[in-house]
């Protein structure tokens, strides 16, 4: 079903691969977990074996502190790896039969360290929440005459109707990006701790490390969000993570470099 409303072909003979669509491997993540590193280590890895340089992996959640690293180790193995939220409509037969389904990419912060003399602070520019180069075009062709969709894009909404004749209006609703904003935090020596787990009694790096909450800022109803944290003494070499969780619940990272 969820194939089917990605509009991928199913494929057999893999372990975790399961389809494909527009030359490009789909795996589908589990229904009760989160999409963890394991898995897509496996993905990566079932990838390598087969040849295969493309692949989407499609989920309901994913495990916080994934992104970017998982795509950047992915990229050095020379694999394009993309992961996309499966919505909670997947479940309407009628929204999956008439292509109303949307799978949306994960999100990106737009984050930048401001120095000044032996100083420097983590200033929250930007937020896009969903992104997708052919989304629009999907949700067109995708549209019956006299029906209405309304997507998330590039932090707008965009309502689209298609009338009798087959003419379409476009009305775009501009979002600002903090409004999209829940929480934010920052980590400010991101490689200070190694993320280590235990296999068959033996302990093993992970090639990842642990987020450590060292500021943060959130909405209140009497105080707003701060976009920038405090100054502090500068240490160069340093690699500093900034996660934001969105106001569905999206948890998203990015790593700058001092």
């Amino acid at each position: 079903m969820i194939l089917n409303a990605y509009k991928a072909k199913h494929e057999e003979g893999y372990r975790i691969l399961k389809g494909v669509k527009n030359n490009r491997a789909v795996s589908v993540g589990p229904f009760n977990l989160q999409v963890t590193r394991l898995f897509v280590e496996n993905v990566i890895n079932e990838c390598l074996e087969n040849k295969i340089l493309a692949v989407d992996i499609l989920g309901f959640e994913f495990e916080m502190g994934l992104f970017p690293n998982i795509r950047d180790v992915a990229g050095k193995k020379g694999i394009d790896l993309n992961c996309l939220y499966i919505p909670n409509d997947i479940f309407d037969k009628k929204a999956v039969k008439k292509h109303q389904i949307i799978f949306y990419n994960t999100a990106f912060i737009d984050a930048q360290i401001v120095t000044k003399k032996k100083e420097f602070c983590v200033k929250l520019k930007g937020y896009v929440i969903f992104d997708s180069d052919t989304l629009f075009e999907e949700a067109l062709s995708e549209l019956d005459k006299g029906e209405k969709r309304e997507i998330l894009m590039k932090n707008s909404i965009i309502k689209i109707e298609k009338d009798k004749e087959g003419k379409i209006k476009k009305q775009v609703v501009k979002m600002e990006w903090s409004n999209w904003v829940d929480y934010w935090s920052v980590d400010f020596d991101f490689e200070n701790k190694k993320e280590i787990i235990r296999e068959d009694g033996v302990e093993k790096w992970t090639n990842d490390y642990i987020f450590e909450n060292e500021w943060q800022s959130f909405r209140t109803q009497k105080i707003d969000i701060e976009f920038e944290t405090p100054y502090r003494k500068i240490i160069k070499g340093k690699k500093i993570a900034v996660k934001v969780i969105d106001i569905f619940g999206n948890d998203t990272m990015k790593i700058l470099e001092m």
